[in-house]
């Protein structure tokens, strides 16, 4: 696959990220006739299915001669490695580098499937555009944007699966927690927890995919899509260990929100001096406002905390758990191991990230040296009770 493409457009804006430095993303108004084949759909979760009433829908309004196809369509997203626009002949060049996982068609599939598909039926007096939006960066999460821009069929993909049930024995687990009914499965619910919530804390703390410190569960963070697919293979293949891990859950989200809720504490305690509401990710409650609450237990909270700082703090305490062959057990308790090493988990997050959640949540180093600090204060807890 070639890894340069060149094509024409009809107009070219250009936007830089105000969160992320080197990120810039690139709004392309092209002619469907322009519009270059074979571009990589590799990168989008979820293959186009052309022959859905929606995709029908969707080659429908590619042939029709209406000409407001750019105002009606969300439009079709692009990673890219480069992106050179060429003022000369109009023309736009990207770079999509040999990685096909990374770089392609994020979103929209459907929308280019159609137009490829369609556009030779279009009359040749007829131009029709099309959106693309065009996102090129050093250190993007490609996967973390493909869940937030395809976040309905991730639900649907859920939802489809809980109409057999699989997901009662999460239920069965927590049933008298005070969440225990306030959990999202079907579309368009108006419950405030979406069962991925659940599944993300399951997934990382899987010590049978994610044995030490050298396998990081980072996906919990930048990719809920492999959480799912993850957590879907086992329970088809019927492997039993994702039953067996939620015994542990409602320990897993005290854990969690404790967590959350003594971060600020625990900055505080390696770095008196440091202004946490000023740290990136970091949301402090504005004067006049109502406290922020904890993901899981609705606990009052002046800050609001990104997950990606959160996460790999959390999963760091996956080396407590042991598998005795008939239930998994905590070798430690993990919350004495918070109290006890919670600041030093602290720092090495924030310090080896350079305060940016992004990096923090996907840093395999960042989640594997949490891992090893937990493993050492154990080891040591069992040297001295020994």
């Amino acid at each position: 696959m070639t890894s340069t493409i060149t094509f024409k457009t009809n107009s070219v804006r250009t936007i830089s990220s105000p969160s992320q430095e080197g990120v810039t993303t690139y709004f392309v108004f092209a002619n469907f006739r322009d519009v270059p084949e074979k571009l990589p759909l590799d990168v989008n979760p979820r293959k186009p299915k052309m022959n859905t009433a929606v995709a029908k829908a969707l080659i429908n309004a590619v042939r029709s001669p209406e000409t407001d196809f750019d105002i009606n369509n969300r439009g079709i997203v692009i990673v890219a490695k480069k992106f050179k626009f060429n003022t000369t002949d109009g023309t736009v060049t990207l770079d999509l580098g040999n990685d096909p996982q990374n770089y392609g068609i994020l979103d929209g599939g459907h929308t280019y499937t159609a137009i490829i598909e369609g556009r030779k039926d279009l009359s040749e007096d007829i131009d029709k555009f099309v959106k693309l939006e065009i996102i090129v960066g050093d250190d993007l999460t490609v996967s973390r944007i493909a869940d937030a821009r395809n976040t309905s069929a991730s639900v649907s993909d859920i939802a489809l699966y809980e109409l057999d049930d699989k997901f009662n024995f999460i239920k069965e687990t927590i049933q008298g927690e005070p969440y225990a009914n306030d959990i999202a499965v079907k579309d368009n619910s108006k419950k405030r927890l979406q069962i991925i919530e659940l599944l993300k804390l399951l997934f990382s703390y899987n010590i049978f995919k994610f044995k030490d410190a050298n396998d990081t569960p980072i996906q919990a963070y930048s990719g809920k899509a492999a959480v799912f697919k993850d957590i879907k293979k086992d329970l088809d293949d019927n492997t039993g260990y994702y039953h067996r891990l939620s015994a542990l859950l409602p320990d897993l989200i005290r854990l969690y929100d404790r967590i959350e809720f003594e971060f600020n504490d625990k900055y505080r305690e390696y770095n008196p001096s440091g202004r946490f509401g000023a740290l990136r990710g970091i949301e402090p409650v504005k004067s006049g406002r109502s406290s922020f609450k904890t993901l899981f237990l609705e606990n009052d909270t002046d800050y609001k905390v990104s997950a990606g700082y959160i996460l790999p703090v959390f999963g760091a305490f996956r080396v407590l758990v042991q598998d005795d062959g008939l239930s998994l057990t905590w070798r430690i308790d993990p919350f004495k191991m918070w109290d006890e090493v919670g600041a030093d988990l602290l720092k090495n997050t924030f310090e080896s990230s350079r305060n940016n959640p992004q990096d923090a949540g996907k840093n395999a180093s960042i989640w594997s040296n949490n891992y090893s600090k937990v493993e050492n204060a154990m080891f040591r807890q069992m040297l001295k009770n020994s």
